[in-house]
């Protein structure tokens, strides 16, 4: 039985028990997602995406895009995305999936699921990541255990666990924390599950995950220290175990489609390719997919890309004229797939992104990908903006290692700004923002100090702690950080 009604609630995790009902009508549950609209807006969390890499780190050309502009251009095709789910839809299907009235809701909460999809993603991108996932693997081992208990030596109870939790640093996951554990933005369950992209905990083998669920755990969506979070959320849901909820296909489609877009037109506002270079590529690299990969010799198909190049070239405005050719056919397979699969979708249990079935639609995405990474991504400029980025990361992560080779008791006292604690600790602490420190405060004093994992669960969010502060930063604000640190003029 499929009722979106279950889905979308007003339930949020600060609420008392039971203080709605099963449903609220739609206006007033409109005002609820108006509410967490105004969180999510308002957050220093979205701000803070304006100065953060979408390819090309810190770049001064505005026309250039940035994780803000090029997620507002994801809400928007999201919001588009619904519209046209509705709009094919007739009443009596409406009625039959619970979905009469909701239109405006789910669009809400599409449309802030896309704009927060990145807000997790640290400086310098996938790169960040990376150096960040790298450091902690380099780094923890060389930490004793008498100091660090989550070390390789330590393979006990849940410490093993929590080490492989903290090795999996993901942009993804990182945003369920912002919106959770951070920024304590108290968003209705039904807007933060459509942020949930991928149902893995950090804490899960790879050689755990069900092969009906390979695809929804990926990667890690969430860490241990969001564990609670998201059973609470799924839960109240009625979101089985590894399960999406329907509204994040929606915004990872809508994702999909507009950074591939995106990455190869800011590689021509680059100078790293010409609107002749890129058309050969398009043309000859879709129709390699079309029929080498996807075993795909349909006539109409193949001619596809052709058609809406010529139709772009003809154009006073290439790149408007190449987008809306592209983007319009790919929002209505999306829509189609959400359709045709909506029992699946509505559990959750679709074991694929919307766009990804070997379709003409799917060679579209997969060749603007294709040339992204190799034209654009592996371009040398980018190559050496990234290796800086990387070096960035590490250097901060660098500067503030002690803070991880104190024993607990000693760094209490460096928060507590104790005369007789260590002078260095004491100035890397004061750098630390104070959101962050009550986040690591709260989830240390919830430990019984008589547990035998205090130790491993204490030392797990103080290391989660660097990790939220150096995530968090902007690009610029990493490299200046970085200068002043390592003293550079």
């Amino acid at each position: 039985m499929i009722d979106f009604k279950t889905k979308i609630c007003a339930l949020r995790s600060n609420d008392p028990l039971n203080s709605h009902p099963d449903f609220i009508d739609p206006l007033t549950l409109q005002r609820h997602f108006e509410s967490d609209r105004g969180r999510i807006i308002n957050s220093a969390a979205i701000r803070r995406l304006q100065q953060k890499t979408q390819v090309f780190p810190l770049e001064k050309n505005a026309a250039v895009r940035s994780r803000l502009t090029h997620s507002m251009e994801v809400q928007q095709v999201g919001r588009f995305i619904v519209q046209s789910i509705f709009f094919e839809l007739s009443e009596e299907q409406q009625r039959r999936y619970g979905l009469t009235g909701l239109e405006r809701c789910i669009e809400s909460l599409v449309e802030m699921s896309c704009l927060m999809h990145d807000i997790g993603n640290p400086p310098f991108g996938h790169f960040g990541e990376e150096a960040i996932r790298q450091w902690f693997k380099k780094n923890l081992p060389d930490l004793s255990p008498q100091v660090n208990p989550l070390s390789p030596l330590c393979v006990f109870d849940k410490r093993a666990e929590l080490r492989r939790d903290l090795l999996q640093f993901e942009g993804n996951a990182q945003a369920i924390r912002l919106i959770h554990s951070l920024l304590n933005l108290n968003l209705t369950y039904s807007q933060a599950a459509g942020v949930l992209k991928y149902t893995r905990q950090g804490t899960l083998l790879k050689s755990a995950i069900k092969s009906n669920q390979n695809y929804l755990m990926k990667k890690v969506g969430y860490y241990f220290s969001e564990a609670e979070f998201i059973e609470n959320l799924t839960n109240n849901l009625g979101m089985d175990p590894g399960c999406r909820h329907p509204i994040s296909y929606i915004m990872e489609a809508a994702d999909d489609i507009s950074y591939c877009l995106a990455d190869i037109e800011d590689g021509v506002e680059k100078g790293i390719l010409t609107t002749l270079e890129l058309c050969e590529l398009l043309e000859q690299r879709y129709t390699d997919t079309l029929v080498k990969q996807f075993k795909i010799d349909d006539p109409q198909a193949l001619s596809l890309m052709q058609k809406t190049l010529q139709a772009a070239r003809a154009s006073s405005n290439f790149f408007v004229s190449l987008r809306v050719s592209l983007a319009h056919p790919l929002v209505r397979h999306a829509r189609d797939q959400f359709i045709n699969n909506i029992e699946q979708v509505y559990q959750g249990s679709y074991n694929h992104a919307l766009l990804e079935d070997n379709s003409c639609y799917h060679a579209i995405t997969e060749t603007l990908k294709h040339i992204a990474i190799k034209h654009i991504f592996n371009h040398r400029e980018v190559e050496k903006l990234e290796l800086q980025g990387y070096r960035i990361i590490s250097g901060l992560l660098d500067c503030y290692k002690p803070l991880l080779a104190l024993e607990s008791t000693e760094f209490t006292a460096v928060l507590k700004a104790k005369k007789t604690a260590p002078l260095l600790e004491k100035h890397l602490a004061k750098k630390l923002p104070s959101k962050h420190v009550l986040t690591y405060l709260s989830a240390v004093g919830k430990i019984a100090t008589a547990d035998s994992d205090f130790a491993a669960l204490e030392y797990y969010h103080r290391c989660r702690l660097i990790q939220d502060y150096i995530s968090g930063m902007t690009d610029q604000f990493a490299y200046d950080e970085y200068r002043m640190l390592m003293v550079i003029d």
